[in-house]
């Protein structure tokens, strides 16, 4: 069946924090082919407009919201509940992630991907929780977080920042599971989008290196990432939460056999 012919999401609004571009814009294509009405919130407030703008014929709203500031998070909540009376999906996508040398971090540079990848996830998280305990249909977060997050692929801040999210997921989803909540996260692999794209020819050239270490032999599309968001955010996946989800092409299960060989090491 394909993402057109599902209607997960017919009567239902959906909040993504990070959706002007890549993933977050391939998640609200997708949930808005699934019926939903959509708060586009991004700090690149054309970049929001723009989705909206491809979005002609569904509902959305784009916001304003940088999730560095507890304020901005709750002005766009605010614009959101104004706009539908609420909302019980939240996606959280804000990101940020650098690549400086372990020894040279500054308190500066750790915390500039610190901070909006995990505490951005919480404030958003926090301004939108009673507005997903209030919706009729249960509440879902879908946090994107990385296979960074789950082992060891370089990165360190933006890997510390992944891995905290998890851990926070879980919390939440045993805090929140008796207020009908549900919190989940989706881990991407090297996924195809503008951070590889369109900064040169040598990370475009990492791209297609990367491929012969996935076993499904590609990197990920953002469409990838959608469709796994738009499961677990709607009530096929009404009985799952506090799980990190792979969505990686086997990068995680496949390395070290494509190192040694079938053999038993």
């Amino acid at each position: 069946m394909t993402s057109a012919a599902l209607r997960r999401y017919d009567g239902r609004t959906v909040f993504i924090a990070g959706a002007a571009h890549g993933i977050g814009r391939a998640i609200a294509h997708r949930l808005a082919a699934e019926g939903a009405a959509l708060v586009i919130a991004d700090m690149d407030s054309e970049g929001a407009d723009a989705v909206v703008a491809e979005l002609a014929g569904s509902e959305a709203l784009a916001v304003h919201c940088d999730v560095r500031d507890r304020e901005s998070v709750r002005a766009g909540v605010a614009a959101a509940v104004d706009r539908f009376g609420g909302f019980g999906v939240l996606v959280t996508n804000a990101y940020s992630a650098s690549s400086v040398p372990f020894e040279d971090l500054t308190d500066e540079d750790w915390n500039r991907d610190l901070d909006p990848t995990l505490n951005g996830a919480v404030r958003t998280i926090q301004a939108a929780i009673p507005h997903l305990i209030a919706s009729p249909y249960g509440g879902a977060v879908v946090s994107i977080g990385s296979v960074n997050g789950l082992a060891a692929f370089g990165g360190l801040a933006y890997s510390a920042a992944k891995a905290g999210l998890v851990n926070v997921t879980r919390n939440l989803a045993v805090m929140y599971g008796g207020k009908g909540v549900r919190f989940n996260v989706v881990a991407p692999g090297t996924v195809r989008t503008r951070v590889w794209t369109d900064r040169g020819p040598e990370r475009l050239a990492f791209v297609e290196q990367a491929k012969r270490h996935y076993p499904l032999g590609r990197v990920g599309e953002p469409e990838d990432i959608a469709a796994a968001v738009a499961f677990l955010g709607s009530d096929d996946a009404a009985w799952i939460t506090g799980v990190a989800l792979p969505v990686d092409g086997g990068i995680m299960t496949g390395p070290l056999m494509q190192m040694f060989g079938t053999d038993p090491i």
